[in-house]
């Protein structure tokens, strides 16, 4: 059997990185692409990987990459944009995933994976509801598309418990909006996992596959579980809605921007489904909170 040659947008990621390393094990061959913003990104390619930097939302520079592609994997994405208009994420998920496929039907090259979002195209949030408009656009593609919609990712140097592991070294009481918000963590490998099982599967065409873990919790108890990894004793305040809203707007302006208006939008839509995507793959979905202290480790 030939080698597949996969390329993947957004491979020097988080979840990039660890798909990156399962394809590699697999014997394809991998074409990382990177905007190159970040010049720390460049010694996150996994030894094997091939690193092209370049603008990814260009038809042109996509196209010259993608000549002898059998798949592509698009995991490009923000969480977070400077101002509060969505022209970030419009430009980060539309914009990425229009550019690319045209620049697939340009080249021929039918197989495209999807990152998502759960509750994509649902509720208030920019974020959201421009995840939704780039869905709809892969559907509407004609390509051999797979969409993951995963819930809040789980693993070492997170976004998710790092971030509350470095907002709890510095208070002993953390108020938080939405502390009832719910969440599926689900653990990295899984996700990597997942994706490199759709490659092998073609009755994955055309699917969409919510990635959750298999334990549900509330933003709060997410927090106590960042502060029991340390041994930290902390008080975690649920805030009322309006307070919780000014939270938000405050923390814009903060160092690292602990949350945002548009993540308080998007935290009023839980973040569940009963539809375990992980297990229609084959993958049997790993608990986070066994986890944690790997996770920490790498915060």
């Amino acid at each position: 059997m030939a080698q597949r040659h996969i390329v993947v947008l957004g491979g020097t990621g988080f979840v990039g990185r660890h798909l990156v390393a399962r394809l590699l094990r697999g014997g394809d061959r991998v074409t990382v692409l990177s905007r190159g913003a970040d010049p720390r990104k460049r010694g996150r390619r996994p030894p094997g990987a091939s690193l092209i930097e370049g603008d990814v939302a260009d038809v042109g520079f996509l196209g010259a990459v993608l000549d002898d592609a059998d798949a592509v994997v698009n995991l490009a994405g923000v969480l977070n944009e400077r101002r509060d208009d969505g022209r970030e994420f419009e430009q980060v998920f539309v914009g990425i995933a229009d550019a690319l496929i045209e620049a697939m039907r340009r080249n021929r090259v039918r197989r495209l994976l999807q990152t998502s979002a759960l509750n994509a195209g649902h509720g208030d949030s920019h974020y959201l509801q421009a995840r939704g408009r780039a869905e709809r656009h892969v559907r509407g593609s004609g390509l051999d598309w797979t969409l993951f919609r995963p819930s809040v990712i789980a693993g070492p140097g997170d976004s998710l418990f790092c971030r509350f592991d470095r907002l709890l070294k510095w208070t002993p009481v953390l108020p938080i909006g939405r502390a009832e918000a719910k969440f599926q963590p689900v653990w990295v490998g899984d996700v990597a996992e997942a994706y490199a099982r759709a490659l092998d599967e073609p009755r994955s065409v055309g699917e969409s596959y919510d990635l959750v873990g298999p334990d549900v919790l509330t933003l709060a108890q997410i927090v106590r579980l960042a502060a029991r990894g340390r041994g930290r004793a902390r008080l975690v305040l649920g805030l009322p809605p309006a307070l919780g809203r000014l939270q938000a707007r405050v923390g814009e302006w903060l160092p690292g921007k602990p949350i945002s208006r548009d993540n308080w939008r998007s935290l009023q839509l839980d973040s569940v489904s009963s539809d375990d995507g992980l297990r229609r793959l084959g993958v049997a979905p790993t608990a986070v909170a066994p986890r944690l202290d790997e996770i920490l480790a790498g915060c």
